[in-house]
């Protein structure tokens, strides 16, 4: 592409498209210009005109047809005399593969030429040595350019012969085009001047270009301009596009951080009020059992003595009676006289209140403002600004734009004050059921619940809380159990993409994900027997082959190398799907999961309840049953993986847990508890510190745990568009891959606690 300004060269002409069509893709035929200067064969346009009008192929810009054709189009002579030139270069008659003389037939008769050595640059024609030193001695042609015609044919001439090149009249065959009638702006050739031009004033080409090069060297520096202002308005907008993605990601960031910011100051509180009510509770109960105590070992003397005088009464003798009536009478007397506790202590019963701005429905915890931007054009008018000037609007540190100080606050924003703590996230009442599984419910919602349990609700208790100011540090999400286990990593969206191709028959099965090479993934798709290359980001990178009818299930990378499952095999594949090795396996199991070594030269598979290791040349290196031979019969891993430590991870349905084990077999962990709502455990992957990530597919959840085994809390829910979820892998140890049950996958990246 010539750059602006610069003129371009007539080899840059001849050696580019420029002289090609860009209909037929071949070189020009009766080039025809159209009004916005495209160029192309008369009979490419004839076949694009309909209805009077045809659109260019280029700029889709709609043409008139003229009355009389495509044929009216104005012929671009530039262009025909480029093709002469090329024509000129490439052409001429041939003897015993050279060209020939063109001046010798005409001289001697003769039916073909000698061999030519030479071109005159003003006639055209190639010549013999004998007609070029002949060619420069006669009146007529001594002051010609004769070239040699291997330099010619080199292209060393192009420039001179195109000075000396004279268009040709397409009315008068052999005539020059020499005029232009200025009336009629037409080129004509001494025939075309006699009639119908006669009386129009002409002018010779040399000095109608000389009189109009002026106007077209100015249009065409207006032209430059535009140009230079357009270039400039793209750059523009390019740049304020990139400002506006990193600016959305930015604010995604923040978004996230704050609601989840929000989120781990109200589990602080939560944990302060139900301290709070603990110790109130104690407190009460103490001093309740302190009274019981005393109340009932009053109660016990008062009836012991009430059922000895009672049984006196009933069974003594009269003599019996008055001798103990005394005794009796003044011990009745004393327990009558002790201070009696009418009713129970006043106790302080427990109310919660919330907020009121959380159970309002017009109280936004988040918002979004919009600034305009600047035109990259203005702000080099105006000079640069400080985001802090006084024309600039006040920006957190985050480059969220903050209200001013002296703005007066509506009464909500007054009352949602102090829980803004400028973005927010409302999490649930502690105890209360969402409305969908893994999701926090929201004031609305949990308001909408309150009102919807009537006033028996509100007579049991109110609702308090306050919040205190949030911290603006990156928190990572909590998981239900997060008491006592500290916070967890979380998870930030990164990108979502179908992995269905234009060749697939049917809908996508992926059954394996992998890591493939620097931030790229490997996906077997099962129902279409394909291993398909993804980046990270969902571009689709073609696919590694595969045997024929075989339909990949779990598969792994390996150096230079592809391990995948199929039916009862293990292949070991190259990467043009070459099949280096392949091992049979247990029939016993309807799939086989495949996992790689850390080091990245073996290749570990589930085989009947035990694992086997096989090194690059296809041969058993180890063989083990997850906590010894006597788990023999009694595991069964549906899904396995490894972890940078070295240890194996594996989902195993026939105990229903997930089971950690190191490379010998013994077992360092093992977790079957009511984390995994009674389902059988699904795909697993570790990330680059050991922690441990568990698909739930039937509840919509990846759950996360320690690398022993222990389980920490939910990491991705239906909150985060998981839709029965299948595999996962990690990549880069940092980018969490989930396949869902459709065939698209998410990525999520993993923030850890120290980011």
């Amino acid at each position: 592409m010539v750059s602006q300004g610069s003129s371009p060269s007539l080899l840059e002409a001849l050696s580019s498209d420029f002289l090609a069509c860009k209909i037929c893709l071949e070189q020009l035929r009766v080039p025809k210009t159209l009004p916005c200067l495209h160029t192309y064969c008369q009979d490419c346009l004839a076949q694009l005109a309909e209805g009077g009008h045809l659109r260019c192929p280029e700029c889709r810009e709609s043409v008139p047809v003229p009355p009389a054709g495509v044929a009216a189009f104005k012929t671009n002579f530039f262009v025909n005399g480029l093709l002469d030139l090329v024509k000129a270069r490439a052409g001429g008659d041939l003897r015993a593969g050279k060209p020939a003389c063109a001046l010798c037939p005409l001289m001697g008769g003769a039916s073909a030429g000698g061999p030519a050595t030479a071109r005159c640059l003003d006639c055209a024609d190639d010549l013999c040595q004998a007609c070029a030193d002949g060619h420069r001695c006669t009146r007529q042609t001594h002051s010609h350019r004769v070239v040699d015609l291997v330099g010619y044919r080199a292209g060393w001439y192009d420039e001179e012969a195109r000075e000396r090149q004279a268009a040709q009249c397409p009315q008068h065959p052999g005539e020059a085009l020499r005029f232009l009638c200025q009336p009629c702006s037409q080129l004509l050739c001494r025939e075309c001047r006699l009639d119908p031009h006669l009386d129009h004033p002409c002018l010779p080409l040399a000095e109608a270009v000389r009189a109009r090069r002026p106007g077209l060297e100015e249009l065409l520096a207006g032209v430059d301009s535009n140009l230079a202002e357009l270039e400039a308005t793209r750059l523009a907008e390019k740049e304020a596009l990139a400002r506006l993605r990193e600016q959305a990601a930015k604010v995604v960031m923040q978004v996230e951080e704050a609601a989840e910011g929000v989120l781990r100051a109200l589990l602080a509180q939560k944990q302060e009020v139900l301290g709070q009510l603990r110790a109130h509770v104690e407190a009460a109960e103490e001093a309740a059992r302190e009274r019981l105590g005393e109340l009932e070992g009053r109660e016990q003397v008062a009836r012991e003595a009430a059922a000895f005088a009672r049984r006196v009464l009933s069974l003594g003798r009269e003599a019996e009676i008055l001798s103990l009536e005394g005794a009796i009478a003044q011990r009745l007397r004393q327990l009558q006289g002790c201070p009696w506790v009418p009713g129970p202590a006043p106790c302080q019963l427990p109310q919660l209140e919330l907020h009121p701005g959380l159970l309002d429905k017009n109280c936004h915890l988040l918002r979004l403002s919009f600034e305009e931007q600047q035109l990259l054009k203005d702000s080099r008018k105006d000079g640069a600004r400080s985001p802090g000037g006084d024309a600039a609007q006040p920006q957190s540190r985050d480059g969220v734009q903050t209200p001013n100080q002296d703005r007066a606050q509506t009464p909500q924003e007054d009352e949602a004050q102090p829980l803004k703590a400028e973005r927010a996230e409302t999490p649930q009442e502690d105890g209360a059921k969402t409305p969908k599984e893994g999701r926090p419910q929201t004031p609305q919602e949990d308001g909408g619940t309150q009102a919807a349990r009537g006033g028996r609700s509100n007579k049991k208790r109110k609702f308090k809380g306050r919040l205190k100011s949030v911290s603006r540090e990156p928190s990572p999400a909590p998981g239900p159990n997060l008491e006592g286990s500290g916070l967890l990593p979380r998870p930030i969206f990164f990108c979502s993409f179908p992995t269905r191709m234009p060749g697939d028959k049917r809908a996508p099965r992926i059954t394996g994900l992998c890591p493939f090479g620097s931030r790229e993934i490997l996906v077997a798709d099962e129902q279409n027997r394909a291993l398909k290359r993804f980046s990270l980001n969902g571009d689709y990178r073609g696919a590694v082959p595969v045997p024929e009818g075989c339909s990949p299930c779990s598969v792994a990378a390996l150096q230079d190398a592809v391990a995948f499952s199929a039916a009862a095999r293990l292949y070991l594949i190259n990467h043009n799907g070459e099949v280096q090795w392949r091992r049979a396996l247990s029939l016993c199991q309807a799939s086989h999961a495949v996992a790689a070594m850390p080091s990245g030269d073996r290749v570990a598979v589930s085989v009947s309840g035990h694992v086997e290791v096989y090194n690059m040349e296809g041969s058993l290196a180890t063989r083990f049953i997850p906590g010894g031979k006597a788990n023999r019969g009694l595991r069964a891993l549906v899904f396995l993986t490894t972890s940078p430590q070295g240890h194996f991870v594996g989902s195993d349905w026939q105990q229903n847990s997930l089971v950690v084990c190191d490379g010998l077999g013994q077992v360092v962990g093992e977790y079957r508890g009511p984390g995994l709502h009674g389902c059988q455990p699904g795909s697993v992957s570790v990330d680059k510190k050991g922690y441990i990530f568990l698909t739930l597919r039937e509840v919509n959840k990846v759950v996360i745990l320690d690398p022993k085994g222990a389980l920490l809390g939910d990491f991705l829910t239906a909150y985060h568009g998981l839709e029965k979820p299948r595999v996962t892998t990690m990549v880069d140890g940092r980018y969490l891959v989930v396949s869902l049950s459709n065939g698209t996958i998410h990525v999520f990246r993993v923030r850890p606690l120290d980011s």
